[in-house]
């Protein structure tokens, strides 16, 4: 059985590994500091932005998921953003992904948000098959502007 519980300062090492393989996955590198920033952030209680893992039957690590909510201008309610969500590749199709959005979602719930979204891929097929077990597609496409003054629609 899965267990999922919000993320705390002992679970470094076991996040830690899980962000890695996220990381790796997306073909991103990012600075040491921001990763321990970002960890610092997430079992921060008093910081909206929030963590949980997913443990397998023998307590190992096996998914990880950030959210956090914002204000919205068509809601009274805000909606939650739910950031990142990974899942180890030896378990994939087992649940624990549709698990870990189960997770947010009734987090959400109970927080008042009026709805829960995120973004993917195009190519993340994994990941879009479970999105549309669970989810709408809302047929938005994103765009983005770097102000690191690196990337894409930087000037």
């Amino acid at each position: 059985m899965t267990s999922l519980a919000p993320l705390t300062a002992d679970d470094r090492d076991d996040w830690l590994t899980l962000w890695r393989g996220y990381l790796q996955f997306y073909e991103e590198d990012l600075a040491q500091t921001q990763t321990e920033l970002t960890f610092v952030r997430l079992t921060d209680s008093t910081y909206p932005i929030h963590g949980a893992l997913a443990r397998d039957d023998s307590g190992a690590a096996v998914g990880l998921v950030h959210w956090l909510t914002h204000p919205a201008t068509w809601s009274e309610g805000p909606y939650c953003y739910m950031e990142d969500l990974f899942v180890s590749p030896d378990v994939r199709g087992s649940g624990i992904g549709a698990a870990l959005v189960e997770h947010v979602r009734a987090w959400a719930q109970r927080a008042g948000c009026s709805k829960v979204y995120w973004l993917t891929q195009r190519d993340n097929d994994t990941a879009r098959r479970l999105y549309d077990r669970v989810a709408r597609h809302s047929g938005f496409v994103q765009y983005e502007i770097d102000l690191s003054g690196s990337g894409a629609g930087a000037s």
